[in-house]
């Protein structure tokens, strides 16, 4: 009787993430449905990038300036030039805003972009893999239910405007996906010796010509 009255209490935590946009340059939203009330509390979602995608925390702190996006970045260090087989995993914290259509629905995004990858073998696309996110919550009133919310083990700021650490909790939760997929498109190493010869074609050629140019307009002393 107790475990029945704790699961009606618990209800479910729904988590749907989706890509929008198409190509190298995306948005990734979150949309949370919360199985209780979470008036007053802050809601966020805590995403692991794999090596294969990423944020620009550039480009993320001119959103933060405008209002348009509030997440956090460990490490806020990240080499947006470098390939996915030099680059590492990033934690982002996202923090949602409530949804004006849904009581216990909340929402955020920000934009992420897919990395470089090597040429493969017989495929034209590479997979990368985004698991589904965490949902946590930090509620200054400490009301929230013990047996459907646990103290999370993250250390992780109250917001994006307030760096010092807060109590997060987090809750099991029913992904819409266990995971998304993201299809980048890669070279064929089929095609190597072809891509080589004419790279060092066109660089020879493209040489001669401003030689040439140099040699007949060239003034020399």
């Amino acid at each position: 009787c107790v475990t029945s009255d704790v699961q009606a209490a618990c209800r479910d935590t729904t988590v749907t993430q989706e890509l929008l946009k198409e190509g190298f340059h995306r948005d990734l939203l979150v949309q949370v449905e919360l199985g209780e009330d979470a008036g007053g509390c802050s809601v966020a979602a805590q995403i692991h990038l794999p090596p294969g995608i990423y944020v620009d925390p550039y480009e993320l702190a001119t959103l933060q300036q405008h209002n348009l996006t509030k997440a956090v970045l460990s490490p806020d260090v990240v080499d947006v030039e470098a390939p996915e087989y030099m680059s590492r995993a990033v934690l982002l914290l996202l923090f949602l805003a409530p949804d004006r259509r849904c009581s216990h629905c909340f929402r955020g995004t920000v934009p992420v972009h897919a990395r470089y990858h090597r040429p493969a073998w017989g495929t034209q696309e590479a997979l990368v893999v985004l698991d589904s996110p965490e949902v946590l919550l930090c509620c200054c009133h400490g009301r929230l239910s013990a047996e459907c919310w646990k103290p999370a083990e993250v250390d992780a700021p109250c917001s994006s405007d307030n760096t010092s650490p807060c109590q997060w909790h987090s809750t099991k939760h029913r992904p819409a996906h266990e995971e998304l997929m993201l299809r980048v498109p890669v070279g064929l190493r089929e095609h190597n010796s072809l891509v080589c010869a004419l790279t060092l074609l066109t660089t020879g050629l493209c040489s001669g010509l401003i030689l040439a140019a140099a040699c007949k307009y060239g003034h020399f002393p």
